[in-house]
């Protein structure tokens, strides 16, 4: 076998090279990271908050005390927002998600009504999200200034 026999990986008889790679996509900004990591470790507070307004419901129920939403509602609506969350990461690339997360955020505060450790949960929440997108925005400005062409080195 000689050396003119044999292919790279990228090589199929009769194509170019890389022909069929995808473009490369532009790397995650900071703001982007960020709101993802928040909006991720939000999906785990949101389930366990659900568990355990579902859980206070059942007990209610065992006292005979009379609950003024039903057990489901609880998983329901914690539910649709752990699937809000998850969507909003997938979307991060858009500049409307993120208006899409302070909706989100506003409405994880608004859970405090049904049970008032929430809103301490939606405030601490809420104030990573506008940490995150201020510092985020910030940097990600930074770093385009800096690798900006045409600018001087100093």
């Amino acid at each position: 076998m000689s050396g003119d026999d044999v292919q790279g990986f990228d090589e199929v008889e009769g194509s170019e090279p890389n022909a069929s790679a995808a473009p490369a996509r532009p790397p995650r900004s900071i703001r982007q990271s960020l709101a993802a990591i928040v909006l991720g470790f939000e999906t785990i507070v949101v389930f366990l908050a659900a568990l355990v307004v579902w859980g206070l419901a059942q007990g209610d129920a065992a006292l005979g005390v009379e609950s003024a939403l039903p057990p489901w509602v609880a998983l329901v609506a914690g539910g649709v927002i752990i699937l809000g969350l998850i969507a909003t990461i997938g979307l991060l690339r858009f500049d409307w998600a993120y208006t899409l997360g302070w909706v989100l955020q506003v409405l994880i505060v608004a859970s405090g009504f049904i049970n008032p450790a929430m809103f301490v949960v939606g405030a601490l929440f809420g104030g990573m999200w506008w940490y995150c997108m201020v510092a985020g925005s910030r940097i990600d400005r930074q770093r385009a200034e800096f690798t900006a062409p045409g600018k001087e080195q100093q």
